[in-house]
């Protein structure tokens, strides 16, 4: 029998995506999406980061920590395969998974130093405010730039044009947002992130996704995305 081992958190990510509905489904396609990683007790020393900031880019090995208790499968349904087919869930990049990991390579934007402890900067993040990081490593580009071969996604997807009504417009304009808000929202609806059997037909739905501590509706138009309404929380 294999040995088994437990691995604790050395951090916790502070992201603006507080639902799983809207996040990128990979890193690094929505640059305004910027998280703090806040180190746990015993991993905060400032030792810990000491040259961080000679990389641009990190990998972070994170938890899939909503699945938990959801199990996985062996076959899956990947959105870029139109949610119909069924493909190996080691195929693929399925949160439902075998011990729950993910890895995403981020964009290095600091480090914050307050006394004694350190956190971490980062953007370009697709994770869940609240996930667990269990280990941080330079990206380095001479080993970890491939020319591969990506199977069912070769490509990146199509983006959408996305449009603000004159009301959520103004909402921006008049409140206390983030600055990278406006282009947050652009970045992740020109994605679409509605599933994918509802983007093969016509949809009036009104759809709705929680950024910082705020709500943003939105629906398709025409093949465009027109935000409609922006409420805080």
């Amino acid at each position: 029998m294999l040995n088994k081992t437990t691995i604790e958190p050395i951090g916790v990510l502070s992201s603006p995506f507080k639902q799983k509905f809207s996040i990128p489904r990979q890193p690094r396609l929505a640059p305004a999406a910027k998280g703090i990683i806040q180190l746990n007790e015993g991993y905060n020393s400032p030792d810990m980061v000491r040259d961080l900031d000679t990389f641009s880019h990190l990998w972070l090995v994170f938890g899939f920590h909503e699945n938990n208790d959801k199990g996985w499968q062996p076959l899956v349904r990947p959105p870029r395969l139109g949610g119909n087919k069924k493909t190996g869930v080691l195929a693929t990049r399925s949160t439902f998974r075998p011990n729950g990991l993910g890895l995403s390579a981020v964009k290095f934007e600091g480090v914050i130093i307050k006394g004694n402890t350190a956190s971490i900067e980062v953007s370009g993040i697709d994770l869940l405010d609240g996930t667990p990081i269990y280990d941080i490593k330079p990206y380095i580009s001479y080993s970890d730039v491939i020319d591969a071969d990506c199977g069912f996604a070769p490509d990146a997807p199509s983006l959408k044009t996305v449009n603000f009504s004159k009301s959520a417009a103004h909402f921006i304009s008049e409140h206390n947002v983030p600055n990278e808000f406006e282009s947050l929202i652009q970045q992740i609806l020109a994605q679409d992130p509605r599933p994918a059997y509802k983007q093969q037909k016509a949809d009036d739905k009104v759809y709705r996704v929680e950024l910082y501590n705020f709500d943003v509706h939105w629906q398709v138009i025409d093949d465009c995305i027109l935000v409609t309404n922006i409420h805080p929380i």
